[in-house]
């Protein structure tokens, strides 16, 4: 049998999706990047922005339509959310809530009535990741989240924090290099929770990987801010833990942090990203903000404004604030106007430009490692440097994919896109 996997959204939703692949094969079947072909569909939808639940409704419509035949399950964060809505989206088989994802590939065959094949069973081989165009693998150490962020809705959707084992995430992680890998993310809800519930915590979890497994390149995914302190960034001196971290600060101004429920202010962050700086060479943040948060006045965003530039990020995800039922923003007074939210947008995303121009002009002639990841029909080469740099290698005819390289950055893109390197 043929599966089709989609998602959408986080890398845990990556992670999960990897998981099923391997699941999936493991029962004897393959998989197709087409889903015209596909005898299954599993689509993993998202629910983070309204946004994010209109794109996940246009897949399943969409997948449903281009191939009517196929079987079509639904899982994740908006399916798990609104369920009756869901329901009334033509061509879906079967809804699977978040809850039991673990369960998605054998709750699939049994309800379906799809046949396994335990004689042509398989153990799962490089197509589960390489052939969804893919060279690191996400691993999911964990899910759900105890803190109560007023706009979040995730924490909804998935629940108490559950954390994997320690032994359970390094045999994962030895599995897939085994199969070729040379990169894993770890990821979760809360990430930087991890271990809560198993008395553990990340910091031993990251030990463990580099002392029980020998993949080259170890990153986090997003890591709430007030889970670090000074001694975890002792862990980078450890080369194959690339120096990067996603940091999501959500606004630059306290007053607007305290009606986000954040639990980490403006100068417990500024400390933060020093300690991070001041011990590792190149250490690159990345952040989210949340643009128009319930009651935001001009005053407030042009303090978030100022302490944004003060700490300068290499990339930003910027989000309109949307309304999410079921959050206590939702029901917060002074709901900031789109128009507003929309110029504000503008400004950050101008703000963002100028301080990646900075950033990724000082890399130019530091020297890197990449893992190259895909090449155009131009033989240019697209990878990234240890500390999250997107590089182009231009017309180079080897075969370099999967494969690290010593590089040095020689200029900049005019869009700002990624650097341009040579090989050392």
């Amino acid at each position: 049998m043929q599966i089709h996997l989609k998602t959408l959204g986080c890398r845990l939703n990556e992670a999960e999706i990897e998981y099923w692949a391997d699941k999936f094969q493991e029962k004897g079947h393959h998989l197709t990047s087409d889903p015209k072909f596909a005898d299954l569909l599993v689509v993993n939808t998202c629910a983070v922005t309204q946004e994010a639940v209109k794109k996940s409704r246009q897949i399943i419509r969409r997948v449903h339509r281009n191939n009517p035949m196929a079987k079509l399950v639904v899982s994740g964060c908006y399916s798990t959310l609104d369920k009756k809505t869901i329901n009334d989206l033509p061509g879906i088989d079967l809804i699977i809530d978040n809850k039991e994802k673990e369960k998605l590939v054998d709750i699939s065959l049994r309800k379906l009535n799809l046949e396994t094949m335990p004689n042509l069973s398989i153990e799962p081989g490089e197509i589960s990741i390489f052939k969804r165009g893919r060279n690191r693998a996400f691993i999911k150490i964990q899910d759900g989240c105890r803190h109560r962020c007023t706009f979040c809705i995730v924490t909804v959707a998935r629940g108490n924090e559950r954390s994997q084992t320690i032994n359970e995430i390094t045999d994962e992680i030895n599995k897939y290099h085994k199969q070729g890998i040379q990169e894993i993310v770890l990821t979760g809800v809360h990430v930087g929770g991890y271990g809560n519930d198993i008395d553990s915590n990340l910091y031993q979890l990251i030990q463990s990987i580099l002392n029980n497994t020998t993949i080259p390149r170890i990153r986090l995914a997003s890591i709430e801010p007030w889970d670090l302190h000074e001694e975890f960034f002792s862990l980078f001196n450890n080369k194959r833990l690339m120096p990067h971290i996603h940091l999501p600060l959500q606004s630059g101004c306290d007053s607007v942090l305290k009606r986000m429920g954040r639990r980490c202010k403006t100068n417990a962050f500024k400390k933060i990203v020093g300690n991070a700086r001041n011990q590792i060479k190149s250490f690159n943040i990345t952040t989210d903000i949340i643009v128009g948060f319930p009651g935001e006045t001009n005053e407030e965003w042009e303090k978030s404004l100022e302490f944004i530039k003060e700490i300068g990020f290499s990339h930003i995800h910027i989000f309109m604030y949307s309304t999410r039922e079921g959050t206590k923003a939702s029901a917060f007074a002074n709901q900031v106007e789109t128009s507003i939210k929309k110029q504000r947008s503008k400004e950050l995303h101008k703000l963002t430009k100028l301080m990646r121009k900075k950033i990724l002009n000082n890399e130019i002639g530091k020297e890197y490692f990449v893992l190259w990841e895909s090449k155009d029909k131009d033989h240019n080469w697209a990878g990234y440097t240890d500390n999250y740099i997107k590089v182009i290698l231009r017309n180079d005819k080897q075969n370099l994919r999967n494969k690290i390289s010593k590089i040095k950055i020689t200029s900049v893109s005019t869009d700002l896109n990624h650097c341009i390197a040579e090989l050392m």
